[in-house]
């Protein structure tokens, strides 16, 4: 069978092939070898294609095979149902099961980087990238000065294994144009006091404060996956737009990377919050002069000037502690981290107790002395 996944292989010595932030580069991790993304572009484009057009006839075929089991009065179990799909890999053929939204991952078995175009065709295609900049040793560097100092820290979270399990992955966002427009009322008072004789005076005066304008934004980012917690993604921004590259899937070896599950429409509420806020602060800035200020009225206009659809790098590592999950992200370019840590119990109140008990003989010693 046709395979419906694509391993980048070095062309020298066919060993795996995986992006290098540092040189902007695929390296080869046998013999050495660099290669620009344009020269494994113009060499893998070819076996891209028929990989997406066999992932095409493949899905087809899987769900006519599904309509007719289910003619037959059968049901799918709740594992079929959660949406996993499996792949041949061409270097082993091993078989890949993988999330339905994931676009590029690795053997478990052989160890090769491999890319699933079938994922990214058609309106699924990213328009843009940002490479990892920050390769895996930095990340893991990054992750042992987090935990420094967090002394309540689980000893299993500092283990040099459990530091091995991060993971780089290029996560899909929207980046939104658009133009937000609006108006607000706002009450300002300007308070002055003397003494008068035997009095002291308050003088209290109002003023009615318009403000109308408008705020144009380029590229509002907001993560399109429902794996990511959204307020992770926010912390780890921004990205450099600067960096930003014509996606292809060359940047992908190496890494893992998911294809969004979450519209464009469904993304609009918080683009769009994004927007309101921003405009909102700026135009209440605008109101100087006063002792107080409150607001009375505001209205304001939406518009989407166009969204594309890119690849972010964040490095993470979740985790799961006493049944709670744990997050720890990293901007993969500029190096920003925001992480959740989880609390030792024992060692929390094995330091309490040994800091209570000599508080108490002391406490003790003074009660006698007295």
């Amino acid at each position: 069978m046709a395979s419906e996944i694509t391993n980048h292989k070095c062309p020298a010595c066919t060993g795996p092939l995986h992006f290098v932030g540092a040189s902007g580069m695929l390296e080869c991790d046998y013999c050495g070898s660099k290669f620009s993304v344009e020269e494994i572009e113009k060499l893998y484009s070819e076996k891209e294609a028929k990989a997406a057009e066999n992932h095409e006839i493949n899905q087809a075929k899987k769900e006519k095979e599904k309509a007719e089991f289910e003619a037959m009065g059968m049901e799918w179990s709740e594992e079929e149902a959660k949406g996993m799909k499996t792949y041949s890999c061409p270097s082993c053929g091993a078989e890949l099961i993988c999330d339905a939204t994931t676009a590029a991952t690795s053997c478990p078995y052989c160890g090769n980087p491999t890319v699933l175009p079938g994922q990214f065709t058609g309106g699924l295609k990213p328009d843009l990238v940002i490479p990892f900049k920050l390769n895996k040793e930095q990340a893991k560097e990054a992750l042992k000065n987090y935990y420094k100092g967090k002394i309540f820290l689980p000893n299993s979270f500092k283990d040099q294994n459990h530091i091995e399990e991060i993971k780089g992955v290029y996560v899909p966002f929207w980046l939104c144009d658009c133009e937000m427009e609006g108006s607000a009322m706002y009450k300002g008072a300007n308070v002055r006091s003397w003494r008068d004789g035997d009095y002291d005076v308050t003088e209290t005066t109002y003023f009615n404060v318009m403000r109308e304008g408008s705020l144009g934004f380029e590229m509002i980012p907001v993560d399109a996956s429902t794996k990511m917690p959204d307020e992770h993604m926010d912390a780890v921004e921004p990205f450099d737009y600067s960096e930003l590259k014509p996606f292809s899937t060359a940047y992908l070896p190496g890494f893992l990377a998911d294809k969004y599950d979450v519209s464009q429409e469904a993304s609009m509420e918080r683009i769009e919050t994004r927007a309101k806020n921003s405009i909102k602060t700026e135009m209440r800035n605008t109101v100087r002069g006063y002792s107080m200020v409150t607001t009375e009225m505001e209205n304001y206009n939406f518009e989407n000037k166009g969204v594309k659809y890119a690849l972010m790098p964040v490095w993470m590592l979740s985790t799961k502690w006493e049944g709670k999950n744990f997050l720890f992200a990293m901007n993969g370019q500029t190096g920003k981290l925001i992480g959740d840590l989880p609390v030792d119990k024992k060692k929390f109140w094995g330091l309490f107790a040994a800091i209570a008990a000599p508080l108490a003989i002391v406490s003790s010693l003074i009660w006698i002395l007295i």
